[in-house]
């Protein structure tokens, strides 16, 4: 039993925001069905290479942006665009406690899918819409792509080396941080939802955008900015608020240090050797630390060029200062305590014996996340799934018209 067992989630979106959070309640116990278009599906079914190869044969199958946002989903293939299609979609809302979507603000409505039409069959229904600007604001019709927001909402302009230093410039985030972020936050906006309907009685419509989750995820720069009025810019590997809180280059390889506090620079500046460094007037406090940064960031730089990195790893560490190497992703899935985290799951796929993914962060004691089905061929549950809303007979029907598709 998982903690959302028993809740059925209609997933109407595709890409990455709305799988992402339907992902996340899948893996919690809720029953997800993803509904795709019929003979083409998600679109990042396609986006690739790379795509996961059978174990026999150089055919391909899944791209791996696909499996990484749907695990545990059911895949239905349905035409919206069809009265046949919507009237399905219509008997399946009456069986269910969620809906997520993230089609444009208002295209729905045309095909009576929107929160208003469904809230009339079913009002405890938690409709979840996901957009690149919302719901409303004169940017509301216009879609909203990762990059595009981590541009507009300020990510990007805190975000790569310094302007004055080689490579400077902004840059995104290596992974599509407004996407996930949202995904996030809707997984706990849909959660909140349900706790409200238990007193309530009551579904609710949740507006999520990824410009008010990209603005609001930046948290701390924004407030410096409120607080001081100065627009943050980039600084590379370092911290805007703490120092010494970046990377430095050693006489081999590059490693991180993160000194929280005057304590920890105290016992960093012994542990390498350069007590006399945590007594200067400059650098005893953070604050006169974070005034003086290029100083000490100089004379720190200038003494880890003397020895390797993992020389200096090694006497950090053993003064309990956060200090770590960068790490690629085969080296990062082989730490030992990622494995022993149990990170990376091993599932049963039609297409791999050893197929493996990236589990789930959530670590609940008495309902723990379940990992029962991999990400589905398109339609593949087709059948299964509307048997429960129509007849064979009707099925037969649909099929014949393209309106369904079983995998």
């Amino acid at each position: 039993m998982g903690a959302l067992t028993g809740f059925k989630v209609l997933d109407l979106s595709r890409i990455l925001a709305g799988p992402w959070c339907s992902q996340i309640l899948a893996d919690l116990g809720a029953e997800v069905i993803k509904v795709e278009r019929p003979f083409q599906g998600d679109d990042t079914r396609i986006w690739g290479p790379p795509f996961l190869k059978k174990d026999q044969g150089d055919e391909t199958g899944e791209s791996a942006y696909y499996l990484s946002a749907n695990r545990g989903k059911y895949s239905v293939a349905i035409d919206i665009a069809t009265e046949e299609g919507q009237t399905l979609i219509k008997k399946m809302v009456l069986d269910c406690d969620v809906l997520i979507e993230n089609y444009k603000a208002g295209s729905l409505k045309k095909y009576g899918l929107d929160y208003e039409s469904l809230n009339q069959l079913n009002p405890k229904l938690v409709y979840c819409s996901i957009t690149g600007f919302g719901q409303t604001g004169p940017r509301a019709a216009e879609p909203g792509y990762d990059f595009i927001i981590q541009g507009m909402g300020g990510m990007m302009s805190v975000t790569g080396e310094r302007d004055d230093l080689p490579g400077g410039g902004p840059q995104k985030a290596g992974l599509a941080f407004a996407d996930l972020t949202t995904g996030l936050y809707a997984a706990i906006a849909i959660q909140a939802a349900l706790l409200s309907r238990v007193s309530t009685g009551e579904g609710q419509h949740i507006d999520m955008a990824l410009l008010d989750t990209q603005v609001a995820s930046l948290s701390v720069l924004a407030m410096n900015y409120l607080t001081s009025e100065k627009i943050p810019g980039r600084l590379g590997n370092a911290h805007a608020n703490i120092v010494p809180y970046q990377v430095f280059k050693a006489k081999q390889g590059e490693f991180i240090i993160a000194c929280g506090n005057d304590q920890q620079f105290q016992m960093l500046c012994d542990s390498i050797g350069l007590p006399e460094l945590s007594q200067n007037p400059k650098f005893v406090k953070n604050k006169d630390r974070v005034t003086h940064r290029e100083e000490i960031t100089a004379l720190l730089q200038q003494h880890f060029m003397t020895q390797p990195a993992q020389y200096w790893i090694e006497r950090i560490h053993a003064v309990k200062v956060p200090v770590g190497m960068i790490n690629d992703l085969q080296q990062a899935l082989e730490e030992e305590q990622v494995i022993s985290r149990k990170i990376l799951v091993r599932m049963e796929h039609p297409l791999r014996s050893d197929y493996l993914s990236i589990g789930s962060p959530i670590k609940l004691s008495k309902t723990p996340v379940q990992y029962v089905k991999a990400p589905p061929y398109l339609g593949e549950d087709t059948d299964k799934i509307l048997n429960r809303f129509v007849s064979e007979d009707e099925l037969k029907a649909l099929k014949h018209k393209n309106i369904i598709q079983q995998g």
